[in-house]
């Protein structure tokens, strides 16, 4: 196979071929899961790591999908802002929502207050459908999935 101008191979199979990048991320954070049977459902944390897997119509003009750099200042300062070192608590939780409303405040905890209970699952599917289109929008980068890891044994992972 013979390689054009931009390092791209010339001849084959290019149209059929998709590539995809992946950039990973570590964060620390706490939850609750909301009427967990066990354990989970006291307050704890986590050493997470998640991978988010990207794809593009093209390649730009130097054979990327996009910048390793760039994902990194999107995705994990994103993640930064709001997860890392934070605390997720489902707003139907009762027992979180008493916490966070009377104490947060005035102790300036960080804290995000989900729509879903934040399992792993949960989590992952809402950076893959409502926070990675947000942030790659106008790109041109689709993020097509989503790996939350827990711990070294448990992760979860969606996918479009």
């Amino acid at each position: 196979m013979v390689r054009n101008n931009t390092g791209r191979l010339a001849g084959g199979n290019e149209e059929m071929s998709t590539t995809t990048i992946t950039r990973r991320y570590a964060f620390c954070a706490g939850h609750r899961v909301y009427q967990h049977e066990s354990k989970c459902k006291n307050l704890h944390g986590h050493n997470y790591a998640v991978s988010a897997v990207a794809t593009a119509n093209k390649l730009d003009d130097i054979g990327r999908v996009i910048d390793f750099a760039v994902l990194k200042e999107k995705f994990e300062g994103w993640i930064d802002k709001n997860w890392d070192h934070g605390f997720l608590w489902f707003k139907k939780d009762p027992v979180c929502e008493g916490m966070f409303r009377s104490y947060a405040p005035s102790m300036d905890m960080k804290n995000f207050r989900c729509d879903f209970n934040p399992t792993a699952e949960n989590m992952a599917q809402y950076l893959l459908e409502v926070v990675a289109p947000e942030l790659m929008k106008g790109t041109g980068v689709l993020i097509v999935a989503i790996e939350l890891e827990e711990t070294e044994k448990c992760k979860a992972m969606v996918s479009l």
